[in-house]
């Protein structure tokens, strides 16, 4: 089973109320058991809400452009997808194979996110959920990373 952030799927939980929708994604679902995951969701913010990232300078706060931390939503949130995914794999008879998340995200970028200016500058880091599932041994890609080195 793998793990897909929703919002490349097509549904409308991205931070603006929007989607993320990946053709490359959705043919990969079609062929794959996956569980799709929304952590910004799980959490109870608002849809629509501000754009967040993680402030910069290293202290691992996440705020939104109006300055409001949402550190601890975003914790939580990571956490109980992360408990959903668990369940979901365990129910199935599944093991988590890896996880298809979407790139630059406070909560599911990997290797790359934004710097916390809210200027669009790229910085090395691991969205919280990321983070997370590395942890505990899972791979992670971008839905880029997909598309570029056709991995999984």
């Amino acid at each position: 089973m793998y793990l897909v952030s929703r919002c490349l799927t097509g549904a409308n939980c991205k931070y603006d109320g929007g989607n993320n929708r990946n053709g490359q994604v959705i043919e990969f679902c079609k062929n794959h058991k996956v569980c799709t995951v929304c952590p910004e969701g799980d959490s109870g913010l608002p849809c629509p809400r501000p754009p967040a990232e993680f402030e910069p300078g290293g202290t691992g706060r996440i705020v939104d452009k109006e300055g409001k931390d949402v550190t601890e939503e975003f914790l939580r949130g990571s956490r109980i997808a992360l408990e959903k995914a668990l369940k979901a794999a365990e129910d199935a008879g599944e093991e988590i194979e890896g996880a298809i998340l979407k790139a630059k995200s406070p909560s599911c970028g990997s290797r790359l996110i934004y710097d916390g200016t809210f200027t669009g500058i790229l910085t090395d880091g691991d969205g919280c959920f990321t983070k997370m599932l590395k942890e505990i041994g899972i791979d992670v890609i971008s839905e880029k990373e997909l598309q570029e080195n056709d991995k999984f």
